[in-house]
């Protein structure tokens, strides 16, 4: 439902119920204030047709599944304003006679006039039946905003969590690699370790073989 076109809904409504007020009282005037209310009638009638202008255009301008409603809406508006001019002409129309009073409330214009108050009754419960439904579409709409908040919070957390795990995972990374090259300094300390065991025990064959031919020298020549 369109804001514009429920606030312009109600203004409808509201001088629809004035001028069918004014068209009763006018019905009983005679003379000047007759003709005073009459005048008034006309220029809430002007309003009246104005507003539904503007709710006609307003509800062309919506998506099909929302216009097809208010159209059908506007129809009921439409056909309560022709029953207001209408009213207003009879009324006009009638000349200042004894007894008119008696008989405007016994012709066919008194039910024409309590039909039409019946059905300005009715749209003025449609409208506040649509404007509840309106507060509640606002409040659903509120509650989903708030969801909507509520999840972008846990999807920027969630990203945090995910770029938290990620400098872990590359800190690991890297100390996988530092104990990579320690394992590789360590082995090749351990291979030149080995190689350094065999020189020494070389050294130390070749100066035992050394003090064994000084020895055979010195006491057997």
């Amino acid at each position: 439902m369109s804001e514009v076109f429920e606030g312009y809904e109600r203004q409808y409504c509201e001088i629809s119920a004035s001028l069918s007020r004014k068209c009763t009282t006018a019905a009983a005037l005679e003379g000047e204030k007759k003709k005073q209310k009459v005048n008034e009638v006309k220029s809430g009638l002007d309003d009246a047709e104005s507003l539904i202008r503007k709710m006609d255009l307003e509800a062309r301008s919506l998506q099909p599944s929302v216009r097809a409603g208010l159209l059908a809406k506007l129809r009921e508006y439409k056909s309560d304003l022709n029953n207001l001019k209408s009213e207003l002409k009879r009324i006009s129309t009638v000349g200042p006679k004894p007894g008119a009073r008696e008989d405007l409330l016994e012709s066919g214009m008194a039910d024409t006039l309590v039909a039409s108050q019946d059905q300005r009754s009715r749209l003025l419960m449609t409208t506040e039946r649509l404007g509840q439904s309106t507060d509640r579409i606002r409040e659903s709409r509120r509650t989903m905003l708030e969801t909507e908040e509520l999840g972008v919070s846990i999807l920027q957390d969630l990203n945090q969590q995910r770029q938290s795990l990620l400098h872990a995972h590359n800190n690991l990374h890297g100390v996988d690699d530092n104990i990579g090259k320690s394992k590789r300094i360590l082995s090749a300390m351990s291979k030149r370790m080995d190689r350094n065991k065999w020189i020494i025990g070389g050294i130390i064959v070749a100066l035992i073989i050394a003090i064994l031919i000084i020895l055979y020298f010195k006491f057997f020549h």
